[in-house]
């Protein structure tokens, strides 16, 4: 590729990373966020996973659909509440609306502050529903069908 195609190329206008910078940056990443089905992979084998799901949206927000078995504590009380519902030994999976959302971000990084191990469950709630996982409702639990433009039809493994 010439010069002048890499600048005209969108794509490659920055220059990707070296293959070591490139290492680094997503184990880093993967030490941060947890996949939404690996999360309910993990939840549906039984047992202990060896982690807590938090939900940190509002009251409103968790009475219209959360993870199953998730703690409830709104990103604004993680300081004053975190000790009393949350065990430092245990990883702490943080969750929000979706992925336009950043709330389970500044979660997560407030449960960093108080010096919990957490991840991001990337997707959220949203993409937990359109995935097609149970959720509890005030109303009880529900699930809706897969999106399949979020996931495998007929399958739990994507592939990936």
């Amino acid at each position: 590729m010439t010069t002048t195609q890499l600048h005209t190329n969108p794509v490659l206008r920055g220059s990707p990373a070296p293959p070591a910078a490139a290492v680094a940056y997503f184990a880093a990443h993967l030490a941060f966020h947890a996949d939404v089905s690996d999360v309910a992979s993990a939840l549906a084998a039984g047992g202990d996973p060896g982690f807590v799901v938090l939900d940190c949206r509002s009251t409103e927000s968790w009475d219209q659909g959360h993870v199953p078995g998730a703690v409830h504590l709104p990103t604004a009380l993680i300081a004053g509440q975190a000790g009393q519902l949350l065990d430092r030994s245990v990883p702490v999976v943080t969750y929000c609306w979706g992925p336009g959302c950043n709330g389970a971000t500044r979660a997560a990084l407030a449960l960093a502050e108080l010096g919990y191990q957490v991840k991001e469950m990337l997707g959220g709630f949203e993409y937990w529903a359109r995935e097609g996982f149970e959720f509890e409702t005030w109303e009880g639990r529900r699930k809706r069908d897969v999106d399949p433009l979020t996931a495998p039809l007929g399958t739990d493994d994507c592939g990936c």
